[in-house]
């Protein structure tokens, strides 16, 4: 049942079952205390040119005049 809603039901049963009823709590706050608050939240200037960039590639195809 892999890939289905059953399957990840049945996944997280065991889950908390194994690990304790907070197991999906305590692996989001150690994710959350590894970040660092650096990247782009640290160089706001780089974020804008960066945000720039991407915005000006465009992912359409170029129309044609005819």
């Amino acid at each position: 049942m892999a890939g289905t809603q059953a399957g990840g039901k049945a996944a997280a049963s065991t889950d908390k079952n194994k690990y304790g009823p907070d197991f999906y709590a305590k692996i989001g706050a150690m994710g959350g205390r590894k970040g660092r608050t650096g990247g782009f939240y640290a160089n706001r200037e780089l974020a804008r040119v960066a945000g720039a960039r991407g915005g000006r590639v465009s992912r359409r195809t170029k129309k044609t005049e005819e």
